[in-house]
């Protein structure tokens, strides 16, 4: 099964195309790593994943043929955007109330002994938290929808190294323990060396590059993640960072 499915996929915002003719599958069961430099089209093929636009031309399916943004695809995705979306006058077990009386299916139990395991203060307002805890809320109430997919759109830019550590630890284990299919958008490669099984490599909205990351390391005859992002993007993509 495909977790994502696109064919032909474009949007354009006036006359100019943030993605165009893509066509892809991920695969079910893997950490998949969306790369590219700013503006290479990586949060517009999230967005249209997820279902928050229309394509332009072309068609993405999820999870197996379902249409996005499909009471049948929204039911099985969870989605954490780039700025970390909280209330951030709300407290977090307010923020708990919240996303469980808008999700059909809500695990507060879980949500309650993670934010507990991590040190982070039910009463206190959200937007008083740390840039890390924060980043670790927003991850809990996604998790705890029990996604089959989970989308991540530049999940740790924002945050310092130990931070960046804890929350793709969380990750790793929400995909190892639990089964969860991820697809995580970054321009920052060090970050994905150790957690990417399946990369898809964007730039000036096109893909350049997409299948499982061994695969590709041994057809291009690179020893890294990173070597082999920077080698299709040097030319196009000089603000890509180590």
């Amino acid at each position: 099964m495909n977790v994502v499915e696109a064919s032909g996929l474009g949007k354009r915002y006036g006359r100019t195309w943030a993605l165009r003719e893509c066509t892809l599958e991920i695969p079910a069961g893997r950490v998949a790593a969306l790369v590219g430099p700013n503006g290479a089209g990586k949060t517009t093929l999230l967005n249209l994943a997820v279902g928050l636009t229309a394509p332009s031309a072309g068609a993405v399916t999820v999870l197996g043929g379902r249409r996005a943004g499909s009471r049948a695809a929204l039911d099985g995705i969870a989605f954490v955007a780039q700025d970390t979306p909280l209330y951030k006058t709300l407290s977090v077990a307010d923020m708990i109330y919240v996303t469980r009386s808008l999700n059909r299916r809500f695990d507060q139990p879980y949500a309650r002994a993670r934010l507990d395991e991590l040190g982070i203060p039910p009463r206190r307002k959200a937007g008083k938290l740390s840039g890390g805890q924060q980043a670790q809320l927003a991850l809990t109430l996604a998790l705890a929808r029990r996604p089959r997919l989970l989308v991540l759109d530049e999940p740790v830019a924002a945050l310092d190294p130990v931070a960046r550590h804890d929350f793709m630890a969380t990750v790793l284990a929400a995909a190892a323990d639990d089964g969860v299919s991820v697809l995580l958008s970054s321009h920052v490669l060090t970050e994905l060396e150790r957690v990417a099984g399946y990369l898809v490599l964007l730039s000036r909205g096109q893909v350049r590059l997409a299948g499982e990351v061994s695969d590709l390391l041994a057809a291009h005859g690179r020893a890294s993640l990173e070597e082999l992002a920077l080698h299709y993007l040097r030319e196009t993509a000089p603000e890509v960072t180590r």
